[in-house]
């Protein structure tokens, strides 16, 4: 199957091809009820090595990073607790940490969780990361633009990878949240 965005000649519906997906992304893919059809979460098999996206899109073209969206694990501090959540904002954008993410999670202090406890609690390898099988009751923050992008290229849960789906399949996750100006 050709894929609607980026050059890549073979894409697998993702809920035929589980076993290429990290297990909490595979649970989500196959128990998957949304409005988007879960034929239409497509998996593309790709390079470990140009996982990260500076990497993708110099081996695939600059035109994947206005087609592409990253999935950031924050650690939000308040009196002592800490709340950890994930924000899916396009490629070409930063996540607004200290201004967007603070203030919808009433936080004092918001930082990017450390590597290892955001691969541990995830279960997905750092570079892959996606919203796809987040732990239940994270907050996931979106911003507005990921959902009106036609199709978005992000992370499968490892290096190896990528999930191609339509951008309204973001909004519908556990957990999600649109945000206007997320991203900056």
């Amino acid at each position: 199957m050709r894929t609607p965005i980026g050059p890549f000649d073979h894409a697998v519906p993702a809920p035929d091809c589980l076993d290429e997906l990290t297990p909490p992304v595979a649970r989500a893919v196959g128990g998957w009820q949304g409005e988007v059809p879960a034929a239409q979460i497509l998996y593309v098999d790709t390079d470990p090595a140009i996982a990260d996206t500076a990497a993708f899109v110099a081996h695939f073209g600059p035109e994947l990073l206005d087609q592409s969206a990253n999935c950031v694990v924050v650690a939000a501090k308040r009196g002592g607790e800490t709340t950890l959540a994930a924000c899916v904002v396009p490629s070409a954008a930063r996540v607004d940490v200290n201004g967007a993410v603070r203030r919808h999670l009433g936080a004092r202090k918001v930082s990017f969780a450390p590597m290892e406890t955001a691969v541990e609690l995830t279960g997905m390898e750092y570079g892959g990361i996606t919203p796809l099988g987040l732990p239940d009751g994270w907050p996931l923050l979106v911003d507005s633009a990921v959902r009106d992008m036609p199709y978005v290229l992000i992370g499968s849960g490892r290096r190896r990878g990528k999930i191609i789906a339509p951008g309204t399949l973001f909004a519908e996750l556990p957990g999600a949240e649109l945000i206007d100006g997320l991203a900056i």
